[in-house]
């Protein structure tokens, strides 16, 4: 079957790798749709992102979405031919923190194309995947595309979970790449009165503003767009950092009122903290990564129509031009959510 596998930065190779056979509790799917995330561009660009390094060849991709081929013994709940989205979180759940509720932070995850522990994790973009029945969502009504947007979707659901009540509460969002635009879709349904958006292109920024932004700013056109939100110790009570750049925080941070809430889901590196402006203003610090239970309470609010991912996926690309995709997916000018499609 087909693989995509990063062997180092801007080695991005189509292997053929061997199809595993589903176990007990296991499915096998027909990978319908793989939606390229940052994770993976760090890996294609720079070969791993902070301390995380390549260490072998490794299949990319977890934003993932398939049709079930076959069943494995004692599966219930899921058909032949039935799509679903995948989640690629597998906890152990046996671990301190996965008793404890906290299945992110489980210290025996299995993510799918994590470089983080070696052996790495072997990602989903191939053709044929064995999953977990309890990793398959039912994705009915849903296009493979939308399914495949369930990942990141579950990721900023948490981070709203993570930002507390959010009922008629002003919302900074800094960063609008998909994350950013899921967390303004995410946002708004939990209840935000009032969502700013700021990135550097003004491509970003349009989507963001369809996503539901009440305004966008060009920090790069206009350096001092947010200037206004500064005055009286600042205006909004909740800060999604979507970017993991430092100058976007410190200028999120002059915007947050006291007492408001920082939501760091960037992951670009360490950051320089403005400790004074935090400690000053009583700010709540909350880092925010991947998810557990979000994951199926995302695909049911596509299913229902409350959140609408579609205008998101931007291109569509063949698993033949894999390569073409990664590189249209770097490109913030014209490429928001792009996604491979394999069936």
């Amino acid at each position: 079957m087909k693989s995509i596998v990063i062997h180092a930065a801007k080695d991005l190779r189509i292997e053929d790798r061997p199809v595993e056979e589903p176990g007990p509790g296991q499915v096998l799917l027909r990978l319908a749709a793989g939606g390229i995330c940052g994770s993976d561009l760090h890996y294609y660009n720079h070969g791993g992102f902070g301390t995380v390094r390549l260490k072998e060849p490794m299949i990319l991709g977890h934003e993932v979405s398939g049709v079930i081929e076959r069943l494995g013994s004692g599966v219930s709940g899921l058909a032949v031919g039935q799509l679903v989205a995948v989640s690629p979180s597998r906890p152990c759940y046996s671990c301190r923190y996965c008793r404890e509720g906290m299945h992110n932070q489980c210290l025996n995850m299995r993510f799918y194309g994590s470089a983080m522990p070696f052996p790495h994790i072997q990602g989903a973009f191939r053709e044929r995947l064995v999953a977990d029945a309890s990793q398959c969502v039912p994705a009915d009504g849903l296009s493979a595309g939308e399914a495949a947007m369930a990942e990141p979707l579950a990721v900023c659901l948490h981070a709203t979970r993570r930002a507390g009540e959010m009922l008629g509460k002003r919302v900074l969002v800094t960063g609008c790449g998909p994350i950013g635009l899921l967390s303004i879709l995410s946002a708004r349904r939990a209840g935000a009165a009032e969502i700013v958006a700021v990135d550097l292109t003004d491509f970003t920024l349009s989507m963001a503003l369809r996503a539901g932004a009440d305004k966008a700013i060009n920090a790069r056109a206009d350096p001092e767009g947010l200037a206004p939100y500064f005055a009286d110790k600042g205006t909004f009570d909740i800060l999604y950092e979507c970017s993991g750049a430092a100058p976007a925080l410190a200028q999120g941070i002059a915007a947050l009122r006291p007492r408001g809430t920082i939501v760091q889901l960037g992951l670009g590196g360490e950051m320089t903290l403005p400790m004074a402006a935090i400690t000053t203003k009583e700010l709540s610090l909350n880092g925010s990564f991947r998810f557990h239970p979000e994951f199926a309470v995302g695909v049911e609010l596509m299913r229902k129509g409350l959140i609408d991912v579609k205008p998101l996926i931007t291109h569509t690309v063949a698993c033949d031009d894999a390569l073409s995709g990664f590189e249209l997916a770097n490109d913030r000018s014209r490429a928001m959510k792009v996604q491979i499609a394999f069936a």
